[in-house]
């Protein structure tokens, strides 16, 4: 039902948007807007303060009759930090059907949620025809807190007329979260890619809540709602549905700890805006500090505690997967030179790291690694001494030693430290938080299963689909199953050396990595 496949080869994912919109206002389209994100309002916690709307509206879902509000529970809440963590959180959330006056209650203790604003209503409307979906309207909502305390926890509550979580019997739904400090301390982050919906998925989740991490880093690929991942109006099996699942499976974890996403050609749906992420705008609000907050919403940084993060969009640069290469116009590029360049001359900030889907360093039989990354964004790392780089893509752990200028510049064994200021990058690919697994052309070698080999053939995603075969040496850690990262952050004093502990933590508990990424503090 979507673009015919030889047409669709032709077309960009604008095009493609085009060709089926008008298609769509033919038939289902009649009876409403397309997709759309209709902004209502948005809120800030500032007594007084005048709420403001973070979208733009758009036209909306077609209009759908609403229940009582006391038969409807909110699901799927999923938090984020703004452009300041020690200030701002973004509480999101979903509700089955359309309901009134959705709000979010907001305290320092549970029994005082007094603080009430009204939470900002994103509909996203999937026609009948549209992949596997079926006539499906998604009601996502979002409430934006800005000055905040920083290291404060908060107790929150969401809900709507007929659903008050400040009620005695609802107050087993509050959840809490903790803003950054207004100092550097010690923390801890953690981060995969390629989760979906599935016991592994869920599994990860459970351990990573144990971990009791400051934020987690997700690299892409979130829900696989859109199986196919080519970004084309006509992949087959796209299901908005999914998306439910997938809120309702993190939000153990989600509703206490910040849950920052970068896009991956899994999340790009052709269907819902020229960019492919029409979609993902109405599930989540991200910070809006990157290049270009309408073409590129996946692309923002942000700081906590010495440690700056950085989430990019690989989609744009992606010789393998092109539907979106270009839609920057090399703004991306400008754009995190730039943030790079800040954060080193930064007095506060000492590391570093950058996460985004596609891999730039990885020996998987599937995608390994990918070209445009290496031409693009890897000569910035260097330039900039990135400390840490991850990736998903490849559904595998798998650790690199050293890089530089394409070549080994230290072996890090595990257990091993590298100094990134003089040394060079290290690339882990975090890929195995949930998905089928892929496969490696070496055996695995990981902590108690050391199996090293002088060197893996793999291969680089060039343009137009073409392959260039390598072999190469920087492939130190290899682990064919579920997994995700640790990051333990410890500040030091001005000259002595800060350090990042990495470890990769499998779906047992066991440690099947751990190094540990040194620079001498500001």
């Amino acid at each position: 039902m979507g673009v015919p496949e030889k047409l669709a080869a032709r077309m960009t994912m604008a095009e493609q948007h085009e060709y089926l919109r008008a298609r769509f206002s033919r038939r289902t389209m009649i009876r409403g807007g397309a997709v759309t994100l209709g902004a209502v309002t948005g809120g800030a916690f500032v007594p007084g303060a005048t709420a403001q709307a973070a979208v733009p509206t758009q036209s909306t879902a077609p209009a759908t009759e609403m229940v009582d509000g006391a038969l409807v529970a909110p699901f799927g809440r999923h938090l984020a930090f703004g452009n300041d963590p020690r200030t701002e959180i973004t509480v999101s959330w979903q509700v089955p059907v359309a309901v009134k006056k959705p709000f979010i209650r907001i305290g320092a203790n549970p029994l005082d949620l007094s603080r009430k604003i009204e939470a900002e209503v994103r509909t996203l409307y999937t026609p009948a025809g549209v992949g596997a979906s079926g006539d499906h309207t998604q009601y996502y909502l979002h409430a934006q807190l800005t000055n905040l305390r920083p290291g404060r926890t908060y107790y929150y509550g969401v809900g709507h007329e007929g659903f008050d979580p400040a009620e005695a019997h609802l107050l087993g739904t509050l959840g809490t979260f903790t803003t950054a400090p207004r100092c550097s301390e010690p923390f801890t982050f953690t981060a995969f890619g390629d989760q979906g919906v599935s016991y592994h998925g869920l599994a990860n989740d459970s351990l990573i809540l144990g971990q009791d991490p400051a934020f987690h880093l997700h690299a892409g690929d979130i829900a696989y709602a859109d199986p196919a991942g080519a970004g084309k109006t006509a992949d087959t099996g796209f299901d908005s549905r999914v998306w439910d699942q997938f809120l309702y499976q993190t939000e153990s974890v989600a509703k206490q700890i910040p849950w920052m996403v970068s896009y991956g050609n899994h999340d790009m749906e052709a269907w819902y805006s020229p960019n492919g992420y029409g979609g993902e705008e109405a599930r989540w609000t991200l910070p809006d500090n990157g290049p270009d907050k309408t073409n590129l919403p996946g692309v923002y940084s942000f700081v906590y505690g010495n440690t700056a993060i950085i989430s990019l969009d690989p989609n744009d640069v992606s010789f393998e997967i092109p539907a979106n290469l270009g839609i920057s116009g090399g703004t991306q590029t400008k754009w995190l030179e730039a943030q790079l360049k800040k954060y080193r001359a930064c007095d506060d900030v000492d590391f570093i790291v950058v996460f985004f889907h596609h891999c730039a360093y990885c020996t998987s039989t599937a995608h390994a690694s990918e070209g445009g990354v290496r031409q693009e964004w890897v000569p910035l790392f260097e330039k900039y001494t990135v400390d840490l780089v991850i990736n998903g893509h490849n559904h595998q752990y798998e650790r690199t030693d050293v890089i530089k200028g394409n070549e080994v510049t230290k072996k890090l064994p595990i257990g091993g430290t590298a100094y990134s200021e003089t040394e060079g990058v290290v690339y882990v690919t975090a890929g195995a938080a949930g998905r089928s697994l892929y496969k490696f052309t070496a055996p695995d070698s990981y902590e108690g299963h050391e199996n090293e080999v002088e060197s893996v053939s793999s291969f680089i995603c060039l343009k137009d689909g073409a392959r260039q075969n390598e072999t190469v040496t920087w492939s130190r850690v290899r682990y064919l199953n579920y997994s995700f990262l640790r990051v333990d952050v410890t500040p030091a004093p001005s000259g002595r050396y800060t350090t990042l502990k990495v470890q990769g933590i499998a779906e047992t508990g066991d440690r099947i990595d751990h190094f540990t990424v040194a620079r001498r503090a500001k």
